[in-house]
């Protein structure tokens, strides 16, 4: 592949609009009675997934699989699992998606595979084969080292082989970035067996795109080249793939799994999420937006009813990755995903209304994971499922959609269901709010139509803090597009806040567009009065430069 120019534009035109809806499809709808999820079930509720204001899916991996890792140890890219359907079924998801003007991208695990793929299968025998360096082996089963984790013992090769997450996810071998002379294992990305490698995974996204797809969120992004995360070769391979989806796929999006989007982006992303890696910040933002073996809420974590939290770091963070990205790429921040605790558990809807109001005004592309437009709850005390550990299987049960038996999921009796329902009372379900005008569905819905309608609410426009201080309430922001400017302050602490700041642009037309909170002109400033659990999103402009319409 010829090097491109690394001078990267933002992507597709309809980035700047994109709105995602997260699927984990083994929980989203059943249409067979067997208890999981399938493509149909996704089908079927396409013109649901659109009247949320949604433009476009991420879907977790479909691909043939044993399911050690819930379908992300991969036997086969090329097929879907027959569990979800046939390939038939997804080239169906996509037609009928893109009539209504929804995209597609499918989860990419381009690092690993399951130990029952044939290429690991043929690279773990004891003769040489074309398979032999697609995957990371040592040279006997005692000579091993690094900061790689090793599974010693397996199948007729005297070696051992590197994995990525679980023993059941050999790494392939993209190479390493600065390959050790003492370990023979550690090759350039130049060598015969990493360039074989990467081949294999543009065939695979090119046989997807050429089905329909749109693009693909990438597992593991960094994972490929083994070395540091910033690492040039590493660059260079997602650079170079990129700049062939530019030229053979131009309405494709890459969107990273990598958690460092000044990294992503510069490496050809177009979109990476900020989440809560090992990151403080997230935490003492969110309190609970973390695995569940980390340990149990932040008591004063900004979006906490007491209060006492601190959203300075968080934003000290953003602000210097948006900086570096807002003009080649853009930021996720997502309501949640399948590997975090739902931000609904221990929260009531109000506090939620809060949550939101801050995430779906944020600029970046909006992911909304499924079930949290309703306020799905996390289930505690949950085996785990297909590898769901650490907690992670109480954000995957699944979708609610009445409050018949199964809440709708599936015909199959409760103990043949992928997971089991939240059966508590009160749970929440679509059919119920949608007929409810004040329901968290409908507040979601009207969210995401504002950002639809504001210019200065689109996923490219201006951000700037314009009140922001440690153990103190409200938190108050600005989006802008040229003389477009919108005014967003959420107060989730159980007691009324109050502030001042300086105004962007004076003498002001305020216009209230959603939420409990006043913001008033003063003295030559902003006043922003917040009831406990409340949000505030406003329309400012020049009096000069007003429209007359308003």
């Amino acid at each position: 592949m010829k090097k491109k120019n690394r001078s990267l534009a933002p992507g597709p035109e309809w980035l700047k609009s994109a709105v995602f809806y997260q699927i984990y499809p083994q929980s989203f709808l059943d249409t067979n009675g067997d208890g999981i999820g399938d493509l149909q079930g996704i089908i079927e509720k396409l013109d649901y997934i659109a009247s949320l204001g949604v433009n476009a899916l991420w879907l977790n991996p479909i691909y043939d699989s044993p399911y050690l890792d819930a379908g992300y140890d991969v036997v086969d890219f090329r097929k879907v699992a027959p569990r979800y359907g046939t390939n038939a079924d997804a080239k169906r998801l996509f037609r009928e998606a893109r009539k209504r003007g929804i995209r597609v991208v499918l989860d990419l695990v381009a690092g690993h595979t399951s130990i029952n793929h044939p290429w690991f299968l043929a690279s773990s025998q004891h003769k040489r084969n074309k398979y032999s360096d697609y995957y990371i082996w040592s040279r006997d089963m005692w000579q091993a080292g690094g900061n790689e984790r090793w599974i010693h013992g397996y199948g007729p090769r005297d070696g051992s082989f590197v994995t990525n997450f679980f023993w059941s996810q050999p790494a392939l071998n993209y190479g390493y970035a600065t390959p050790d002379p003492l370990r023979p294992w550690e090759q350039p990305p130049t060598a015969p067996g990493p360039k074989a490698v990467r081949a294999e995974l543009l065939e695979i996204m090119r046989f997807w795109l050429d089905a329909g797809c749109d693009g693909f969120r990438v597992d593991m992004a960094p994972s490929l080249i083994k070395g540091p995360p910033d690492s040039k070769p590493l660059r260079d391979l997602w650079h170079d793939i990129r700049s062939w989806l530019d030229k053979d796929y131009p309405e494709a999006v890459l969107v990273a799994e990598w958690s460092h989007p000044t990294q992503a982006i510069g490496a050809g992303f177009h979109i990476d999420f900020l989440i809560p890696v090992g990151k403080a910040s997230y935490n003492h933002l969110f309190g609970c937006w973390s695995h569940i073996g980390e340990g149990h809420r932040i008591p004063h974590a900004f979006f906490e009813l007491h209060g006492g939290g601190n959203a300075v770091p968080f934003f000290e963070e953003y602000e210097a990755h948006y900086a570096a990205t807002k003009d080649s790429g853009y930021i996720a921040i997502p309501t949640g995903n399948h590997d975090f605790t739902r931000l609904r558990h221990g929260r009531t809807l109000a506090e939620m209304r809060c949550i939101h109001a801050m995430l779906l005004t944020m600029p970046g592309v909006p992911f909304l994971y499924y079930g949290d437009e309703i306020g799905m709850d996390y289930l505690e005390d949950l085996k785990p499922k297909e590898g769901s550990f650490f907690g992670r299987t109480g954000s995957r049960t699944p979708m609610q959609w009445t409050p018949r038996a199964n809440r709708g999921f599936s015909s199959a009796p409760a103990k043949s269901l992928y997971l089991p329902v939240d059966r508590r009372k009160g749970s929440p379900d679509v059919q119920t709010q949608e007929k409810s005008p004040e329901s968290h569905l409908n507040f979601v819905r009207g969210l995401l139509r504002l950002r639809a309608n504001e210019r200065a609410l689109s996923n490219s426009g201006g951000f700037r803090l314009l009140f922001a201080k440690p153990k103190t309430y409200p938190l108050v922001y600005e989006r802008f597009d040229a003389g477009d400017r919108i005014i967003v302050a959420v107060n989730p602490r159980e007691k009324y806040a109050t502030c001042r700041f300086d105004s962007p642009v004076r003498p002001l037309k305020i216009d209230h567009l959603s939420g409990e909170a006043t913001l008033k002109f003063c003295d030559g400033q902003l006043v922003c009065r917040c009831p406990g659990v409340s949000h505030g999103i406003f329309k400012t402009c020049n009096l000069n430069t007003c429209p007359r319409s308003m």
